[in-house]
């Protein structure tokens, strides 16, 4: 992956997990701020839509990320989505958390493994 086209899908990837970052941060104020601040919405719109850029991404060229980082990254995104909305689930249905600070954990987690899958794109980019 060398040149300018070759580093295009690398780029979209790093801007995907800034994307996911900010969504999650933006759904984590949503939590706080005042009902109807819109803020839900724009979090919503950069998940969805940065795993969509990851998808179409990866249709395009298996090899656009450092490995045990991405590793890392998608793992930690599983665990991250399970404390996070797994807490918020169980305080809705069963009115009790899954424990303290669960889902900030998780949102915390998140973060960081939307990062991550920057950084591995970024790594990825810079040996080619």
């Amino acid at each position: 992956m060398t040149g300018g086209q070759g580093m295009t899908p690398t780029i979209l990837i790093i801007f995907a997990g800034l994307m996911g970052a900010a969504g999650v941060v933006l759904l984590a104020a949503a939590a706080h701020a005042a009902p109807g601040a819109g803020l839900d919405s724009a979090g919503q719109m950069l998940l969805f839509h940065a795993a969509a850029v990851i998808a179409a991404v990866a249709a395009l060229q298996p090899v656009l990320l450092f490995r045990p980082l991405a590793l890392a990254a998608a793992i930690g995104l599983v665990v991250g989505t399970v404390l996070f909305s797994g807490d918020i689930a169980m305080r809705a249905f069963a009115g009790h958390r899954l424990f303290p600070m669960a889902a900030p954990t998780g949102g915390v987690i998140l973060i960081a493994s939307w990062l991550a899958a920057a950084v591995a794109a970024a790594i990825a980019l810079a040996r080619s």
